[in-house]
């Protein structure tokens, strides 16, 4: 395990996130021999879990005053962190024994690393494409066109990284839903941006980390199960109008240039065709896991 790293604060977004807290909390008892502390910005719950959590005495609540979204949650809750290290973790991720100390282990192996993400697998084992490659338009315009209705074609393949054995190394970007983050280059880089409400407020997290010199570091040695899915499956139309947003909010940036401007006009128009025939297959019962075709 790498260097001083407690106190370790383990920060989790909550938005009446039922039975998986528990499930969250249970697991976490087993992931570390490190002394750790779990803060939980919550968005608004009205199931009660967070608040049964925080008289427990499991974890502490803290409310961020409404929802904010994903990355402003994470930065109220990692906001004065005193440790090296920091933990930004979905609440319905269920911690395998000893991943977070895998964890800081692949840390102490990359020196320059600000950001790691474990291997991710769905409750049946799937493993899901959780290191990717930073978009680029040849790839980003393939996978949008071509991703949400064939999932196997070549750039949502080369984009996706799903095929092949999972190795440590550098990578473009980590899911968000579950990151362990040097708190030193977190903060320098100004945390999470928060004009994105959900969704790639990760890929733009890890590319300006990169940016700024640190690595991003993909460590399939360390596991966690990924239970979610629920906000998908309960509001489908407005998961997919949220990514959707964030993705074009993402390209625009990325392509900022004025003589870009066609390109960035013509990728918010093939954003939007995509999002419009998301919509019909979200309504029509079809595409049964939206996020397979998640940018």
């Amino acid at each position: 395990m790498t260097g001083p790293v407690g106190p370790l604060r383990i920060v989790t977004v909550t938005y009446s996130p039922g039975d998986t807290l528990g499930t969250f909390l249970d697991t976490l008892e087993t992931a570390t021999r490190l002394p750790y502390e779990v803060v939980m910005a919550d968005n608004g719950s009205t199931d009660g879990a967070p608040e049964a959590a925080d008289a427990a005495g499991r974890a502490r609540l803290l409310r961020t005053g409404g929802n904010v979204g994903y990355g402003s949650g994470a930065n109220v809750g990692a906001a004065g962190a005193a440790g090296s290290w920091l933990i930004v973790a979905n609440p319905d991720i269920e911690w395998t024994p000893g991943c977070i100390d895998d964890l800081l282990d692949a840390a102490g192996r990359w020196p320059r690393a600000a950001v790691l993400g474990p291997r991710i697998v769905t409750t049946d084992g799937r493993l899901y494409p959780s290191s990717r490659a930073l978009p680029s338009l040849g790839r980003g315009i393939g996978h949008a066109l071509c991703g949400w209705w064939w999932p196997s074609n070549p750039w949502t393949r080369s984009y996706r990284r799903e095929t092949g054995q999972p190795i440590e190394g550098t990578t473009g970007w980590l899911s968000g839903s579950c990151l362990l983050l040097r708190r030193e280059a977190f903060e320098a880089v100004g945390g999470f941006d928060e004009s994105y409400f959900m969704f790639f407020e990760d890929v733009d997290l890890c590319e300006r980390l990169g940016r700024a010199g640190w690595d991003v570091v993909y460590a399939p040695g360390a596991l966690v199960r990924h239970i979610g899915g629920h906000s998908w499956r309960d509001q489908p139309s407005i998961m997919i109008k949220a990514h959707h947003a964030s993705a074009i909010r993402y390209l625009n940036r990325r392509y900022a240039a004025r003589w870009q401007l066609p390109l960035r006009l013509a990728l918010t128009a093939g954003l939007g065709a995509r999002y419009l025939a998301s919509k019909v297959l979200a309504g029509i019962g079809r595409g049964a896991d939206p996020t397979r075709a998640a940018v």
